[in-house]
C-alpha cells in the first residue's frame, strides 16, 4: 500500500463539513487526523487518527500538537471548521462566538504553525461568512468575530509570503447547507481537497467565495 503523501488535521471534524472534507481528502490519498470535542461524534468521521481536545484551551492544543507529532508525525494541512452561529450583540453571545470562531483558530494555528511552515506544501483553510461584507446590528457579534478570524488568517498569510511554500486561505459562504443560497459541504470539501493542486502564490491570502456551482 502506498504511504499517504500528506497529513491533514481537521479541527471541528465531527460536523457535516468535517465528514465531507475528511472523505474528500482520504479519496486523494491524504492521511486525515480528526479532532473534536466529543469522542462519540468523532467515531463516525472517516479518519486515520482521531483525538478529543478542547480547542479553546491553549495548553490542551499545545499538548495535542505534541501528541500528533509523536504518534502520527508533522502535519501538512490544517482545516479549521470549528464554528457556531448566534444572533445578537450582547456580551454573552460575544463570549460564546469568540471562543469558538477566534480562540480555537488562534490556538490551532499557533500550535501547528511550525509544522505548516516546515512542510513543502503547508496549507491552512478556514470558512468565513458573507456577513463580513454586509454586517447587520442584529448579528453584529457574529460578523465581527468572523472579520477577526479573517484578519488572523490574513496575518498568517503575510507571515508566509516570503517562504513561498505555505498558504493560508479563507473560503467565504453565506451558509453551509442544502438551502437555495447555501454552499453544500461537498462543494467545500472538493475545494479543500484541491488546495494542493494550485500554486502557493495564487492561494496564499486568497479569499475565495464559494457557491453551490463552485465545483
Amino acid at each position: 500500500m502506498t504511504e499517504p503523501s500528506r497529513t491533514v488535521l481537521i479541527a471541528g471534524a465531527s460536523s457535516a463539513a468535517g465528514h465531507a472534507c475528511a472523505a474528500a481528502l482520504q479519496a486523494t490519498g491524504v492521511r486525515v487526523i480528526a479532532v473534536g470535542s466529543d469522542a462519540g461524534r468523532l467515531a463516525d468521521v472517516p479518519a486515520d487518527a482521531s483525538y478529543v481536545c478542547d480547542l479553546s484551551d491553549p495548553a490542551a492544543v499545545l499538548a495535542l500538537a505534541e501528541t500528533v507529532r509523536t504518534e502520527v508525525g508533522p502535519i501538512d494541512g490544517l482545516v479549521h471548521l470549528v464554528g457556531g452561529w448566534k444572533p445578537g450583540n450582547d456580551d454573552a453571545t460575544w463570549a460564546w462566538l469568540e471562543e469558538r470562531l477566534i480562540t480555537t483558530l488562534r490556538n490551532t494555528t499557533l500550535a501547528f504553525r511550525d509544522d505548516l511552515v516546515a512542510s513543502p506544501a503547508g496549507r491552512l483553510a478556514v470558512v468565513s461568512s458573507t456577513s463580513v461584507d454586509s454586517p447587520t446590528w442584529s448579528s453584529a457579534n457574529y460578523a465581527t468575530a468572523k472579520a477577526a478570524a479573517e484578519a488572523w488568517v490574513g496575518s498568517v498569510a503575510s507571515g508566509w509570503a516570503k517562504a513561498g511554500t505555505a498558504a493560508a486561505v479563507t473560503f467565504v459562504v453565506r451558509a453551509l447547507g442544502t438551502g437555495e443560497n447555501d454552499t453544500s459541504v461537498d462543494t467545500l470539501a472538493t475545494r479543500v481537497a484541491g488546495l494542493w493542486d494550485a500554486p502557493v502564490v495564487e492561494l496564499n491570502g486568497a479569499r475565495i467565495r464559494l457557491t453551490t456551482r463552485s465545483l
